[in-house]
């Protein structure tokens, strides 16, 4: 299209949108006039209860009277909570997330045979399919990693010699498939994205057998193919705290509601894909990232309380940063006084802080942490606990591991595939209805109007 005809596009498209503005308004007291559950969150807060799980439970306060009581944040995968998990593998000084998955995936924890049998699978299956780098991944790049994984999953379908069968034997081997592969699709998006969009070298190694997942993506990313065991059971952890969090979360419910139609796996998954991307959802940690470097930049002295406290204002205030008024990796839909996440994350980042000098960037997010609410009191009235969430501490560990921000959210795609793939059998295995809610319309009748007499 010439540089003209993209001019008059343009305009004709502008046009169009003030049309569209024009006809289509709904005004917000209708929402609640009309008792609708926006977000499908009740008026309390509270999610609507869409339907039941065995996989995962995320506890942020309890029901009393019918009124919610904050409490300090609980994960449970398959009932056990998640920081008797992590317990467990920090003990045994040894990578958890291969363990996790197969619990997640089967509802059990895995005996050492079971697991040795689960991770020689994950191996087996960590090859892409015949050309499949070069024909998806290399032939198309894409500057944005999560386009890229969403993309490459669908395309499995056409790789797969019976895509459409929805019994458990096919759903699990197509799941254990995708999570095998998925950091490798990662990285290699990643080298391609380096090569054609900032014109740097590529390198796609080939992973030897027996390395973890955490080990696989660092080996597969780094030129050199090195890393110290440190930084991969660090990962570990943060693909163990992102594996799973309830049916509810808006990629796991995207999975659930296409999964309920009796789709494919690659079209459930790449429509989860596709939520995480969403800044709102697994976005959200480049949105830490990149409030804390205005924060860097615009406050002089990071210990100076006052001084925090007065810039958080602003950005309360819409007058700094993306002026969206939001102080992000703060707050959480079901968690009120804590995070588990982002507690057990914490402790770790304050650990490598020392140890690679992040120590006062580590101090300055604590300090955000710590006067967040109170500037939100004092802004907003607020008296609601607000806790920091997983993003608040999750993009500063990447970034101490040496991880590229393209690779943030790719990170918790490949650690939720489990989440997901666990979702995804059971809707298709026991959900037994089509996910189907209701939405009232609130156009007026109108009569038809023969072409040749609408006017302008």
């Amino acid at each position: 299209m010439s540089d003209m005809n993209v001019a008059k596009s343009n305009l004709v498209i502008a046009s169009l949108c003030e049309e569209f503005k024009k006809n289509n308004h709904i005004p917000q007291e209708a929402y609640s006039r009309l008792n609708v559950c926006r977000g499908l969150r009740n008026a309390d807060g509270t999610g609507v209860l869409a339907g039941l799980t065995q996989i995962g439970n995320v506890r942020g306060y309890s029901m009393v009277d019918n009124e919610r009581q904050p409490m300090e944040g609980q994960l449970f995968y398959r009932g056990i909570n998640v920081e008797d998990l992590v317990r467990g593998v920090v003990e045994d000084d040894r990578f958890g997330f291969e363990e996790v998955a197969y619990l997640i995936l089967f509802g059990q924890l895995p005996t050492k045979n079971q697991l040795a049998v689960f991770q020689d699978l994950l191996h087996e299956n960590r090859e892409l399919p015949k050309n499949f780098t070069e024909d998806m991944i290399i032939k198309a790049p894409s500057s944005d990693i999560m386009n890229k994984l969403a993309r490459s999953v669908l395309v499995m379908y056409s790789y797969d010699t019976d895509p459409d069968n929805c019994s458990l034997e096919n759903m699990l081997r197509q799941s254990i498939a995708l999570i095998a592969q998925m950091p490798i699709i990662a990285a290699q998006a990643y080298q391609v994205k380096r090569h054609y969009f900032e014109n740097k070298s590529m390198y796609l190694h080939i992973p030897p057998a027996g390395l973890s997942t955490a080990e696989t993506l660092l080996y597969c990313i780094r030129k050199d193919k090195k890393y110290t065991e440190e930084e991969a059971k660090l990962l570990d952890l943060c693909l163990i705290l992102h594996a799973e969090h309830g049916g509810g979360n808006n990629s796991a419910f995207s999975c659930r509601v296409l999964s309920s139609s009796g789709t494919d796996t690659y079209s459930a998954i790449g429509a989860a894909l596709g939520s995480l991307k969403g800044p709102l959802h697994g976005g959200a940690n480049l949105r830490v990232c990149n409030m804390f470097a205005d924060i860097e930049r615009n406050v002089k002295n990071w210990k100076d309380d006052e001084e925090v406290a007065n810039y958080l204002r602003r950005i309360i205030r819409r007058e700094v940063g993306d002026q969206s008024g939001k102080i992000y990796g703060m707050g959480h839909a079901i968690y009120t006084m804590s995070d588990p996440r982002a507690v057990l994350l914490k402790d770790y980042a304050r650990a490598l802080a020392k140890k690679t000098g992040f120590i006062d960037r580590f101090e300055l997010i604590e300090s955000v942490e710590r006067l967040t609410p109170q500037v939100f009191l004092e802004e907003k009235g607020n008296t609601k606990p607000l806790c920091a969430n997983v993003d608040m501490y999750s993009g500063l560990i990447y970034e101490m591991l040496n991880i590229p921000k393209d690779l943030y959210t790719p990170i918790f795609a490949i650690a939720r595939m489990v989440g997901w793939c666990a979702h995804r059998i059971e809707e298709a295995t026991l959900g037994g209805r089509i996910i189907r809610p209701a939405y009232k319309s609130l156009a007026a009748a109108e009569s038809y109007i023969p072409l040749a007499d609408r006017t302008e």
